[in-house]
């Protein structure tokens, strides 16, 4: 008896295993909530504060705008006698100032150099850059974590050179000296472009931009490179202006803009759509001059540019008539390039690529509407 149960026992044991065997294996268990809002935490937690709120509501509770500028570019970002900052990319500072908070003057300037501009956007210690910056495609990844703004001047890469070197074009340049300053395309474009052309070149390099003129000027380089506007704004700076020259030579594009963090889409529209604005407002003839005239045109355009219709500054988190302070304490685009780099200023540079798109540039704004 005991034999015959012990064999029916082994049996259902036997039984048992086959069919634990033979069944699904049990799913398995899904992602809980929990575990899911931890992931978004860690993610979250690992970004710069401008996540956890917008940087808009930061510089408006500041009161002031913390712009990351050049101070060694005159007409671009240069401090003055009186220890006061002015150039093109700080009338930008000035302009988001005015739309943000309807005060052009509301701006505490910080230098940035060209090694440490980038991380001064990525570690939120400036809200916005704008300092002769190249827009790239490894700048603007999630990698740096900038975002670039609008385009804001279009330029190309120079060579200047002594006139009594003998030196026509780069293809003369075999085996020159070149002072160039660190952490910039300038460095990479100008190895590209002389290895492109078989060229030996010894580059003589500085992290400081004065220091890179002044080596050139000190002749113990034969050629200074940075951006063509830059180089035009350089001859003002050395002893003897005429004894020098630019080649014609362009070694790349450069489209410069501003920047901010990446990840603060309230943040970059505001900046974004205030460059926008003065780039349409001089192809609409809206000027610091006749901005109130204008607030009565009839042209649906500039009757939502200046917030005389519709709610366009609603939408980006500023008043409606945000361009309207803007335009009236900056003026428009053609103003604040005139202002700096036109006609009546030591640089004289023509607004060829700067130009409006109806004028055979490439400024163009998206439309207003």
């Amino acid at each position: 008896m005991n034999k015959r149960l012990t064999m029916v026992g082994i049996s259902l044991l036997v039984i048992a295993v086959i069919y634990s065997a033979c069944a699904a294996p049990a799913p398995a268990p899904a992602a809980t909530p929990a575990a899911s809002t931890a992931a978004t935490v860690e993610n979250v937690a690992a970004a710069p504060a401008a996540q956890a709120g917008s940087l808009l509501d930061t510089v408006k509770t500041r009161g002031k705008l913390i712009c990351g500028v050049n101070n060694q570019v005159p007409g671009f970002g240069n401090v003055d006698a009186n220890g006061n900052y002015a150039g093109f990319d700080v009338d930008f500072c000035k302009a988001v100032a005015a739309a943000v908070l309807g005060d052009a003057e509301a701006v505490e300037y910080r230098y940035a150099s060209g090694n440490d501009r980038f991380t001064l956007v990525s570690t939120g210690e400036v809200d916005v850059l704008f300092r002769n910056s190249t827009w790239t495609l490894s700048r603007d990844s999630a990698e740096v974590g900038m975002e670039f703004m609008p385009v804001n001047f279009y330029d190309g890469q120079g060579m200047m050179v002594r006139k009594d070197s003998g030196i026509a074009s780069l293809k003369d340049m075999d085996g020159a000296t070149v002072c160039v300053q660190s952490g910039t395309t300038t460095e990479l474009n100008l190895a590209d472009v002389f290895r492109a052309n078989g060229l030996d070149f010894t580059p003589v390099v500085f992290e400081d931009n004065d220091k890179t003129l002044a080596a050139y000027d000190e002749a113990r380089c034969d050629g200074y490179t940075t951006d063509k506007s830059g180089l035009v704004s350089s001859l003002t700076k050395l002893a003897n202006p005429a004894d020098h020259m630019i080649l014609e030579d362009t070694m790349s594009k450069e489209p410069l803009a501003g920047a901010v963090y990446q990840g603060d889409p309230a943040w970059a529209d505001a900046v974004r759509w205030t460059v926008y604005g003065l780039i349409q407002a001089e192809e609409s003839g809206v000027t610091s001059a006749n901005v109130q005239e204008m607030m009565g045109s009839d042209d649906p355009t500039i009757k939502r540019l200046l917030g005389a219709e519709g709610d366009m500054g609603a939408k980006l988190g500023l008043p409606n008539d945000f361009m309207v302070q803007v335009l009236t304490q900056v003026g428009n685009y053609g103003e604040i390039y005139d202002r700096n780099l036109g006609p009546d200023t030591p640089f004289n540079l023509p607004r060829s690529q700067n130009a409006q798109w109806n004028e055979g540039g490439l400024l163009y704004a998206p439309p207003f509407r």
